[in-house]
């Protein structure tokens, strides 16, 4: 690939759309990334053919809302305060008087156009000039697709194969439903698959401004309800799972730390009922379904007038586990949870680039403001455009926070960790991959070494965390989005639960 040419910056050319597609709770498990060698995602891996693919690419937070909120401010959780899914990024001071990636955007000329989860929760209306409101979309399998009473697999409800278990073990825990199953309707009832029309018929209009469009696909995040046809392309006896000790956690521990951590309730559930192959059969039926709405999207590009001059964005908001450090889910410091994938297209891109260097979701925002020629904008993050034209150039370490004095700062070879308890831990990525042997506590100079190296990148002035949101929730009580009707015009009507868009002259 030629060296990136700012058309916005030089004139020759019309500036560069944007199309950014966030995934939600997607790990490597995408072909490209080799994750899982069982993953079938054949869009993804054809958007890597002639990308950009970032192999180290990391969360600002391993959870939705922080790593989220991260990316669409330009400030990282101990910044805002948003280190939590129960905050909202708007009640910092410094996002107050700032603009968020989409208003920036909107401040200088382009069009904003939104569906799908983006913004977490109660941080929707923040710079969009069109489309439906980004509400959290993680009920669709219950109100649009329904689902086959005899393929449900709840733990919290103590049901295995739609039938109740006697007095279940495990059923306790916290976070979304931990269940999955089979839809009763096809993809067409379903909510990604209907956001991914809709940028379909966007991507058919005429814009007579640059665009940036973001598109958010709910799957693969609990639970995993999708179609047949993607559990078909993953037959069970096919499954493996992946590896794990059962004495993992055993080397973390110290510093004020009074109990051992213990395998989290998903787990041991999974593993009571010798259910990890259905779950993992489960997530890779829900990537493989999230990779078909994405293909509606690239399909249509390609086939608009946009398809030569539009940056294209992919990006999962963190990690997942699915059994290693024996547990699942996310909001962890560990390295399933940290990272996640990311791919770039520039226009003029015509084959695959890999770059192993430690970026960050919260650098996307510089990044694509200097990709696009706009004015510099002091942010925490750091513009990553160097690393296509030289993704072997040095890079420093990336930083992920799980709460005020919670770090992970990984480079390619090392990870470590630090606790506000005062716990460590320490991985060498080359020999130890699944991160297995904690070397924190080895005496080793070449270990305090690297340790005392790798806290330097770690923020120094932490705020404390927001106070809780007090927005309302949708009155049936799930966090989707109301379904939008057909023929809903441009200019969506405001729900009564986000708040009035900001004024952009005032914003810096």
């Amino acid at each position: 690939m030629a060296s990136v040419t700012l058309h916005a910056a030089e004139g020759s050319r019309v500036p560069y759309n944007i199309l950014m597609i966030a995934v939600d709770d997607l790990n490597d498990w995408v072909g490209a990334f080799g994750g899982n060698p069982q993953a079938k995602t054949p869009h993804m891996d054809r958007l890597a053919q002639r990308s950009m693919v970032f192999r180290n690419a990391s969360c600002a937070g391993p959870v939705c809302g922080p790593s989220r909120s991260a990316l669409l401010s330009g400030f990282r959780p101990s910044t805002t305060g948003a280190y939590g899914n129960d905050t909202n990024m708007l009640d910092s001071t410094i996002v107050q008087t700032h603009a968020t990636l989409p208003e920036y955007f909107s401040k200088h000329g382009y069009t904003t156009i939104s569906s799908g989860k983006i913004f977490h929760k109660h941080e929707t209306a923040n710079g969009f000039d069109s489309g439906h409101w980004a509400y959290d979309v993680w009920g669709d399998e219950l109100n649009r697709g329904g689902q086959k009473p005899e393929s449900v697999y709840s733990r919290n409800k103590g049901i295995i194969a739609g039938k109740q278990i006697d007095n279940p073990k495990h059923k306790v825990g916290g976070g979304s439903e931990f269940s999955w199953g089979v839809t009763e309707k096809g993809k067409d009832f379903t909510q990604d698959y209907r956001t991914a029309k809709w940028f379909e018929k966007q991507l058919q209009e005429q814009h007579s401004k640059p665009f940036f469009m973001l598109a958010g696909i709910s799957k693969p995040h609990l639970s995993w309800f999708v179609p047949q046809e993607y559990y078909d392309m993953h037959p069970l006896e096919s499954i493996k799972v992946p590896e794990y000790r059962m004495d993992d956690l055993d080397d973390i521990g110290g510093g004020k730390r009074k109990r051992p951590l213990e395998p989290e309730p998903d787990f041991l559930w999974v593993r009571e009922y010798d259910l990890h192959a259905r779950a993992v059969q489960a997530y890779l039926a829900a990537c493989s379904y999230a990779d078909d709405c994405i293909g509606v999207m690239l399909d249509a590009l390609k086939n608009s007038p946009y398809a030569d001059n539009t940056i294209v964005v992919l990006w999962g908001d963190h990690g997942w586990h699915l059994g290693e450090k024996l547990r699942f889910r996310k909001a962890t410091l560990w390295k399933e949870s940290t990272q996640m994938p990311l791919i770039v297209h520039l226009p003029g891109m015509t084959e695959k680039k890999e770059c192993y260097r430690n970026v960050n979701l919260l650098d996307l925002y510089p990044t694509l403001i200097e990709l696009c020629g706009l004015p510099e904008k002091k942010l925490d993050g750091a513009s990553f455009k160097p690393l296509f034209d030289k993704p072997e150039m040095p890079w420093a370490p990336t930083v992920t926070t799980a709460g005020k004095g919670n770090h992970s700062v990984m480079s390619e070879k090392w990870h470590y960790i630090t606790y506000a308890d005062g716990v460590e831990e320490l991985y060498d990525l080359e020999k130890d991959p699944m991160e297995w042997k904690n070397l924190a506590s080895e005496k080793s100079p070449e270990f305090d070494e690297m340790k005392a190296y790798l806290r330097t990148f770690m923020p120094v002035n932490e705020v404390d965390s927001l106070p809780e949101s007090k927005e309302k929730k949708p009155k049936n009580g799930s966090e989707e989005a109301p379904e939008p009707a057909e023929g809903t015009p441009k200019k969506a009507a405001p729900d009564p639960t986000i708040k009035p868009r900001r004024n952009l002259a005032e914003l810096k």
